[in-house]
């Protein structure tokens, strides 16, 4: 589907979950003097001006980055790479996860990016061009299939759907279990929503079922405006890096004391 564009929810508790945990994971891995691959199966645009009336409409980041952006000590990955996106774009502007995973990689590292969407595609190319990579207009799952292994062979994947295509829920744990049977030693990160009706909890049984030594991270927090249904951010990390799950243990207390039943 090409409806989806993330503006309308750029700088959200969800995105502030996800791309923190991102951040902090390249942070980690980069830290040894080994290449690596980083691809992404729905990039979306890259960078997000937070002032734009698609913005401001759901206001979603005003509930989001604006609260937590002091939950991060200057030292973090995330708040480091937000500092640098200020200074570059101005205090609007929010990176997507393409833009965070590329400021935290080195010249020797590769970057896979697929979006189908074509306006977001040549806004994501726009963005990106200064940091090179490979991008591609085109299915994020055929991409990831087609790629997997990369090379380097040690790597990222991070696994970013809308969930507008409902049978995503379903299809995602065989495909997830494709990609880590291909690729044995990747990294790879899905993150899904949590919404009122917990479509996702079929979904996360089965990965956890058939990749039982994966990491799951769920925060919950409250509804953005009234009826809106998302309560909630997951991921399911397979091979996850050494120490991510300390870090999603503190997000969570920083989320718990955040939203917190004052009763």
């Amino acid at each position: 589907m090409l409806s989806y564009q993330h503006i309308y929810h750029a700088g959200n508790l969800a995105d502030v979950h996800k791309h923190s945990m991102l951040a902090w994971a390249l942070s980690y891995m980069t830290r040894k003097d080994k290449p690596l691959s980083y691809l992404e199966t729905h990039a979306g645009r890259g960078l997000y001006d937070l002032q734009d009336a698609a913005a401001l409409k759901t206001g979603e980041a005003a509930k989001g980055i604006a609260v937590a952006q002091d939950w991060f000590a200057p030292d973090h990955p995330y708040a480091q790479v937000l500092g640098r996106i200020h200074t570059k774009y101005g205090d609007n502007a929010y990176p997507g996860s393409p833009l965070i995973a590329a400021e935290g990689l080195r010249h020797i590292d590769t970057i896979h990016l697929s979006e189908l969407h074509p306006q977001e595609f040549a806004a994501l190319k726009d963005t990106m061009a200064p940091y090179g990579g490979i991008f591609r207009q085109q299915d994020g799952w055929e991409m990831a299939m087609s790629v997997c292994p990369p090379d380097p062979k040690r790597g990222f994947l991070l696994i970013d759907p809308s969930y507008e295509v409902k049978s995503d829920y379903d299809t995602i744990p065989a495909t997830i279990a494709k990609l880590h049977r291909k690729w044995g030693v990747g990294v790879i990160m899905l993150w899904y929503p949590i919404l009122t009706d917990a479509p996702h909890q079929p979904m996360i049984r089965a990965l956890q079922a058939s990749l039982p030594d994966g990491f799951t991270h769920e925060v919950r927090f409250p509804p953005a405006r009234e009826g809106h249904r998302m309560v909630g951010s997951g991921l399911f990390v397979v091979n996850a890096p050494y120490g991510l799950a300390e870090e999603g243990l503190r997000l969570s207390a920083l989320f718990e004391d955040q939203f917190k039943d004052p009763m």
